[in-house]
């Protein structure tokens, strides 16, 4: 009896032993797993906190479209949102079809999350100063100004998740306006 004690025990301490080898082999690459997931979705997060993509403006009636350019940022109009579906397609102060009119052809990073550079007014023409950013809720804060900042406004505009056909033509009666990623929670869209 004492004999299959002791055989017993030399058993289960043998798979102990066996055990404890293979969980370090293991456990690295369980850590690097979760590593890998991790750094996964912080690249994930960054990325969408990126200004690069469509968006909706304040007053809800354009899409403008963020892209990269020449180390820096452009802007473009990718969509009109028409009250009615045989609306015009809006022009600029030159009588150009607003379509993929640049807004935005300058724009260099000043910080981290921080682009600055210069705007045009397709109504009038008007240049001005523009810095923008996206927020802590995911919204893109873009200030126009004169001069300096201090002289300028803040707009929100919210990230645009639907389709923008190539005419740049929307319909206010499809949805377009509510096609956006959700704002923090308390804050208006």
């Amino acid at each position: 009896m004492a004999q299959q004690s002791r055989l017993l025990t030399a058993k289960v301490g043998a798979t102990d032993r066996a055990r404890e080898r293979t969980r370090p082999a293991m456990a690295p690459r369980f850590r690097l797993v979760i590593l890998a997931a991790l750094l996964l979705a912080s690249v994930s997060a960054r990325a969408a906190d990126s200004p690069i993509g469509l968006w909706l403006t304040r007053d809800h009636d354009g899409i403008i479209k963020i892209l990269p350019c020449d180390g820096g940022l452009c802007a473009e109009i990718a969509g009109v949102i028409l009250d009615h579906p045989t609306d015009p397609t809006p022009v600029d102060y030159r009588g150009v079809s607003q379509c993929h009119l640049q807004l935005i052809t300058d724009a260099k990073p000043v910080q981290p999350n921080l682009w600055k550079g210069h705007i045009i007014n397709p109504r009038n023409g008007t240049i001005y100063g523009v810095e923008f950013h996206v927020d802590p809720h995911h919204n893109l804060a873009l200030r126009g100004f004169l001069g300096l900042p201090l002289f300028g406004e803040t707009q929100i505009w919210t990230r645009y998740n639907g389709r923008v056909p190539d005419d740049c033509r929307l319909s206010a009666s499809s949805g377009a306006k509510s096609r956006t990623v959700p704002s923090a929670p308390g804050r208006a869209q």
